[in-house]
């Protein structure tokens, strides 16, 4: 009795290879851009929260908290890793306050860039329509 040749052949390994080639290029940038808005999402939410935890702050002592400190809210990690944020507290009559979350390291290549708020609420990015 004859036994037939078990394995595979170099043809059949190499088609599977390119077709796992293929999937991987299509799948892959779907995936770093489905991650970078997810931390865009992030941001926004964390940005939202410091605006609403500042207007309390106002409330509270007639002024807004000059650090994140001040007010009581910490960074997430996710934000911190993704985002440079910057608090500007201008002194004056009335008082302000500006936010901005600048995207650093792969964020960098997310298409809405940097991502602001303010006293009034007014959102603000690089590019519009991503609030």
């Amino acid at each position: 009795m004859k036994t037939l040749p078990r394995g595979f052949t170099l043809i059949e390994v190499l088609v599977t290879l390119a077709m796992v080639a293929i999937l991987a290029a299509v799948a892959l940038p779907t995936y770093r851009d489905h991650i970078r808005k997810s931390r865009r999402a992030e941001a926004q939410s964390f940005l939202l929260a410091v605006a609403a935890r500042q207007q309390q702050f106002l409330i509270d002592t007639r002024g807004y908290g000059a650090t994140l400190a001040t007010v009581g809210i910490a960074t997430p990690a996710n934000v911190a890793s993704a985002y440079n944020l910057a608090l500007v507290v201008p002194g004056g009559t009335p008082p302000t306050f500006t936010l901005t979350a600048t995207p650093i390291s792969d964020q960098v290549h997310e298409r809405c860039g940097t991502l602001g708020v303010d006293q009034n609420g007014s959102k603000t990015a690089t590019v519009g329509g991503c609030w």
